[in-house]
């Protein structure tokens, strides 16, 4: 034993002998969401008090406020607590002590560089529910790596009284919003004590910062729902995505002005801004003025501006990019814009492509566009959409002569991995969670041992239905179903069926109901007892999209119809822990959208960590991602005359491959009743996603394709 290690036994024994001291630091523990990413962070949490714990949805923070005294006296005088305690107390001591990825990558007397990120959600943890989608899963995977790469990165956002909204289905399957109400108190939060006047139109609103521990990284948080605000004005930060185009506008300041003064404050002074996606464009609008106050002219301001800003665009179809009255815009910057002499219209033109267009509304892509030098797509197929998106943004009609670029997302491999496969994968290939962007683990995939891997996949699968049933006898019970029917829900689905899985925002181009294409063809499939094959949906429409609203409306009619009854199933309010248990537990993942709308996507990332294999439409990260033995392609490339034929060819292809490939994979057995072929495209799968499609490597990519570039500019 060495001598570091025996000085870290005897620090750990003298932590087990101390009550006291387990006591108080479990209680900083709580309030780094380290834990959420780190499951050696929350077992003593999980083992205090079990039941409380579902309850509490898993929030430590939350926990330790509920915990019975009575009970947390007694699991402290007990040794095995005090000693899964001191585990990850000293884990997380040694997290934060360890050299980082990127001290070990950075010249010493290297320019200091500092990365200030600005998001309009981040989903971090099922307990924090400020999130409505994929943008705030990759925003919080972004923090993440930051924090385990040891990026000097900072971030910005908006706290949400309401969140985003918890989705129930009436018994004729539309969608109840519910906007649930939050105690601030029992989240994991920091009052910073920064009070600011956040300027918007004609007056000010006075913001609150609020600061979450994300391991190394600081999040702070912008609140406007204060006494003293107007009423109108404490509405921007009560709900995500909430409100006419004139609150949306608003909010929008209030990220990227607001976020912006509330740094200088904080005294955190950035060398680059990254904003991701166009909500946040504003706050390179603010650093602009404020370059022009302390004396730069216009023009160098802004090439200042745009050579320390990096901009990551998200949307793929013009519709879905912000646009807004150039009055309107004007007039909520007016306090920023004018002791600057932004004057005429000077931000409204930089939000368009054609400027001096009076006729175009400016949009906030183009806004972002034309104020930052570094700006990718994120994915390779979304980095050429873009390139033809915005040619006139950059004069020109050739796409090779646009400087847009792309970064594939990827995911953060230890929030997404189930702990039981992240213990298999440790012993069978050496996976070690904080390996870096050049991970060499997922090169040993062949060495696995076959009966081992399906052994894992068939305890992944099991603990997903078993929550599944849960669920659905939990819904039934909302429902006021018969108590016949409530235990007809725990019985649903099979532990041996090929299990199929499908969830994300219920979008229309998403096509979630494309399986349903052909019903008596997927009647035959689903209703073959010899080969049994189940599928799990779940998804949440924006409160205002009818369109996808109508989407969930059909899928959960579908699933009572008697030749799905109880083979397809519905899930109500998608959020993280269902993403995270379907992504673990489906053998077969379906991604349908309509090409090329599928941006990146990152939920097909998910299931290769666990040997799950996507079936996917080539479309976002997907065509990067195939190589014709890890997985199987839906259709072509190729776009057909009209919506209707593409959704007939489409459904055609997918139908094929279940049939004809998928399903005789699955359940072709040999004499060990061991899916030979299906093992063998399951481990391709987890040898050739994680390796690359990882938030790791697209933080390392971000690092020296952008941050490190634009923080030569300083701020």
């Amino acid at each position: 034993m060495t001598e570091q290690n025996a000085a870290g036994d005897s620090a750990r024994q003298k932590l087990i002998d101390d009550p006291r001291a387990i006591r108080h630091r479990l209680k900083s523990l709580s309030k780094d969401l380290w834990w959420s990413w780190n499951e050696i962070g929350r077992r003593p949490f999980a083992m205090l008090d079990p039941e409380l714990w579902e309850a509490v949805r898993y929030s430590p923070f939350r926990l330790l406020q509920k915990v019975d005294p009575n009970v947390y006296n007694s699991r402290l005088s007990e040794p095995s607590f005090r000693e899964v305690a001191a585990r990850a107390i000293t884990a997380h001591q040694d997290y934060h002590s360890r050299r980082t990825w990127y001290e070990a990558n950075t010249e010493p007397g290297a320019d200091p560089l500092r990365i200030a990120y600005f998001c309009s959600e981040y989903a971090i943890h099922e307990s924090l529910p400020q999130y409505a989608g994929g943008l705030g899963v990759l925003a919080g995977d972004h923090l993440k790596s930051a924090s385990d790469l040891g990026l000097p990165l900072v971030a910005v956002g908006l706290l949400y009284q309401h969140g985003y909204y918890k989705q129930e289905f009436r018994d004729d399957g539309t969608t109840r919003v519910i906007y649930p109400s939050f105690d601030f108190d029992s989240m994991p939060l920091d009052d910073t004590g920064v009070r600011l006047d956040c300027p918007i139109g004609d007056r000010t609103v006075r913001v609150r910062v609020w600061a979450m521990s994300m391991g190394r990284v600081p999040l702070y948080l912008l609140d406007a729902n204060l006494p003293g605000n107007r009423v109108e004005d404490r509405a921007l930060t009560a709900s995500l995505y909430q409100g006419d185009d004139d609150i949306r506008l608003q909010r929008q300041v209030l990220l990227g002005v607001g976020g912006f003064r509330a740094l200088r404050l904080l005294e955190e002074v950035p060398t680059v801004i990254h904003l991701n996606e166009g909500h946040a464009a504003f706050a390179a609008v603010a650093k602009m003025a404020e370059l022009v106050r302390g004396g730069l002219s216009m023009d160098d301001a802004r090439e200042r501006v745009r050579a320390s800003t990096v901009f990551t665009t998200h949307t793929p179809v013009p519709a879905g990019n912000q646009r807004y009255d150039a009055g309107k815009i004007e007039a909520a910057l007016a306090q920023v814009t004018e002791p600057a002499g932004m004057h005429n219209g000077y931000v409204a033109n930089l939000g368009r492509e054609e400027p001096g267009n009076e006729k175009e509304a400016p949009c906030m892509t183009v806004l972002a566009l034309n104020l930052a030098e570094r700006v990718n797509g994120v994915s390779k197929l979304h980095g050429d959409v873009s390139r033809n998106m915005w040619k006139k943004v950059y004069g020109t009609e050739d796409v090779d002569q646009v400087p847009i670029k792309h970064i594939t997302n990827g995911v953060h491999t230890g929030t997404w991995m189930a702990p039981v496969a992240e213990r298999f994968w440790s012993e069978q290939i050496g996976y070690d969670s904080l390996g870096g962007p050049d991970n060499p683990c997922w090169a040993k995939i062949p060495t696995v041992d076959p009966e081992a891997f399906w052994q894992l996949r068939n305890a992944l699968r099991r603990r997903l239905l078993s929550f599944v049933r849960r669920r659905l006898a939990i819904q039934s019970r909302r429902r006021g179903e018969s108590p016949d029917r409530v235990v007809r829900s725990r019985r649903m689905l099979r532990d041996d069926a090929l299990t199929i899985g499908f969830a994300r925002r219920f979008a229309t181009y998403k096509r979630a109901t494309l399986l349903f294409h052909d019903l008596d063809r997927l009647a035959s499939i689903v209703g073959n007892d010899d080969l049994p094959v189940q599928v799990i949906f779940a998804g949440k429409a924006h409160p205002a999209d009818e369109g996808g609203q109508a989407v969930a409306q059909e899928i959960h009619d579908l699933c009572r119809d008697p030749r799905f009854d109880g083979r397809i199933v519905l899930l109500e309010n998608y959020d993280i822990e269902i993403g995270r248990r379907l992504t673990s537990g489906c053998d077969l993942w379906l991604n349908t959208p309509r090409r090329p709308f599928e941006a990146s996507g990152t939920s097909g990332m998910k299931p290769p960590l666990h040997g799950g294999i996507n079936c996917s439409i080539s479309d976002g990260w997907w065509v990067e991602a195939e190589n014709n033995q890890n997985g199987w392609t839906i259709g072509s490339d190729r776009a057909a005359d009209n919506e209707d034929e593409q959704d007939h060819l489409d459904a055609a292809s997918m139908y094929d491959l279940l049939e004809h490939k998928i399903i005789p994979s699955f359940w072709d057995r040999n004499d060990d009743d061991l899916p030979e072929e299906w093992i063998k495209t399951a481990l391709q799968s987890a040898a050739s996603v994680p390796a690359w499609f990882n938030t790791d490597r697209m933080v390392a990519e971000y690092l020296e394709w952008g941050y490190r570039p634009a923080s030569l500019i300083q701020a």
